[in-house]
C-alpha cells in the first residue's frame, strides 16, 4: 500500500484538508498522514468549511513533520502544500520517496469579515479537493 504524507507550515489547514480528501476519495487504497513544520492548532475556518462537506476534522491533532522523520517513517509520496519558500525546510525522508510540491494559499492569511474569510477558505478547500482527485487519477494510471 502506498503511503502519503502531506506537509504544510502548521498542519492546521492545507495539509489537514488534503489528508481528509485523500481518505474520502481514495478509501483505504492509501495510508495517509499530515504534519507541519511548526504544528499549531487547527484553523477553525477550515474545520467549519470541511464540516460543510460532511468531513469532521475537529478531532485531529496537528503533528510535527520532524517527529515523523525521527521515527523513521517511510512514505511513497511526501507532498508539501505550503508556500514555496517553506518547501525546502521539509526533511528528506529515508527510503524511496517521491517529493511533490503543490502550493496553496494559506487560510490563516485570509482577511475580511467572517463570511469573506469563509469564502476564501472554501476556495482553497475546493482547489485542494480538485488537486487530490487529480493525484488519485494520476497514481491509478501509473
Amino acid at each position: 500500500m502506498d503511503t502519503v504524507l502531506f506537509v504544510c507550515t502548521h498542519n492546521s489547514a492545507r495539509s489537514q484538508i488534503a489528508e481528509a480528501y485523500l481518505r474520502q476519495l481514495a478509501g483505504d487504497r492509501f495510508k495517509v498522514e499530515s504534519a507541519g513544520l511548526e504544528p499549531t492548532e487547527l484553523n477553525p475556518l477550515v474545520v467549519e468549511v470541511m464540516a460543510e462537506e460532511g468531513i469532521d476534522i475537529s478531532h485531529k491533532t496537528p503533528q510535527g513533520v520532524f517527529d515523523l522523520f525521527k521515527e523513521g517513517r517511510l512514505y511513497t509520496y511526501v507532498i508539501t502544500v505550503c508556500e514555496s519558500s517553506r518547501e525546502q525546510e521539509c526533511p528528506i525522508f529515508p527510503g524511496i520517496t517521491q517529493r511533490l510540491h503543490i502550493p496553496f494559499d494559506d487560510p490563516a492569511a485570509l482577511e475580511g469579515s467572517h463570511q469573506e474569510q469563509l469564502e476564501g477558505a472554501r476556495r482553497i478547500r475546493d482547489q485542494i479537493k480538485d488537486t487530490v482527485a487529480k493525484l488519485i487519477d494520476q497514481w491509478d494510471a501509473e
